[in-house]
């Protein structure tokens, strides 16, 4: 029987540092299954990316801002009915209309500005998964200015389909790391976990904590990332969509589960959540870390005894 060998690819996709470590016997196999796994991610991106003008997401939205309806495809619907989920069990908090608020909030063009109030408060009458009509593979918008926003789920899912992409490969040991959207098929070929560190929110040379993975998803959401700091106050990425701003108790939260999305969603809405988050967390029953902004830690996950910086 062939050895199995370590192949590790690195690449940029959905604006994120990424890469997809997996065991298999040789070179050229290795390669064939990168290959299809990083096509993949790459075709999640294009199509639905709202950056992209040409993406499946950018024609929704132009539908969006007409007030119009469109038709979409099963894996577009079943990205549509999970986010609806996600919008049910946060009460409303996680809410993929908020791409209205995207328009004003500028994280990623060095604009160190805060939208004007008026606009905040113009953009929120756009806002609200009430205000669309979703049945039978249609997806109808009452009002014009609208627009959706994946964020929060994309990314995840790709590292799902991923993990599964290698599995039917017949990977049995690797990891796919998405910009810190982790999915982890197996044990390494000896047994021993994949160690996978989280990041300090205020020092980014600096592990906080680390876990021990054999199987299932971690993800991180955070202020600390895609930010804006204004007269020393940070104003991170996430929005509030019944507020307009972004969420200010959590610096980062971590959770870890079967299925990345699963984790990125849960981590999202519990920064959504604030002071509320913490005890939202401990009902879910995952193993999670949160960080408030005062540097106070909670959570399952126990923070190293000593600080490690790489």
């Amino acid at each position: 029987m062939s050895e199995l060998t370590l192949f590790n690819y690195q690449f940029k996709a959905m604006g994120s540092p990424c890469e997809v470590q997996f065991y298999t016997t040789d070179k050229t196999t290795a390669q064939k299954i990168a290959d299809a796994i990083i096509g993949d991610i790459v075709r999640l991106e294009q199509r639905y990316s709202r950056y992209k003008p040409d993406s499946f997401l950018s024609e929704i939205n132009r539908h969006a801002e007409a007030g119009k309806s469109i038709e979409v495809d099963p894996e577009t619907a079943s990205l549509l009915n999970y986010a609806v989920t996600c919008y049910k069990q946060s009460d409303g908090l996680f809410d993929i209309t908020s791409g209205a608020l995207r328009k004003l909030w500028k994280f990623n063009q060095g604009t160190q500005m805060i939208p004007n109030p008026k606009y905040i408060d113009k953009a929120l009458k756009k806002i609200g998964w009430d205000k669309v009509r979703w049945s039978n593979d249609k997806l109808s918008f009452s009002r014009t200015g609208m627009a959706l926003d994946f964020g929060g789920i994309v990314k995840e899912y790709a590292a799902d389909r991923a993990a599964g992409l290698a599995a039917q490969m017949n990977i049995k040991h690797g990891l796919i790391n998405l910009g810190g959207d982790i999915k982890v098929i197996g044990s390494h070929p000896d047994g021993s976990p994949w160690h996978i560190g989280i990041q300090h929110p205020q020092d980014e040379n600096s592990i906080i904590s680390g876990i021990g993975l054999t199987g299932g998803g971690m993800a991180t959401s955070g202020d600390y990332r895609r930010c804006i700091l204004i007269n020393g106050k940070r104003y991170g990425h996430i929005l509030n969509p019944k507020t307009g701003w972004p969420v200010q108790h959590f610096s980062s939260v971590t959770v870890v589960s079967q299925f990345c999305v699963l984790a990125g969603s849960a981590s999202t809405i519990a920064m959504l959540k604030e002071a509320e988050g913490a005890q939202w967390l401990a009902h879910l029953n995952l193993a999670h870390q949160w960080i408030d902004n005062e540097g106070n830690v909670g959570g399952t996950i126990e923070p190293l005894k000593e600080k490690f910086t790489y």
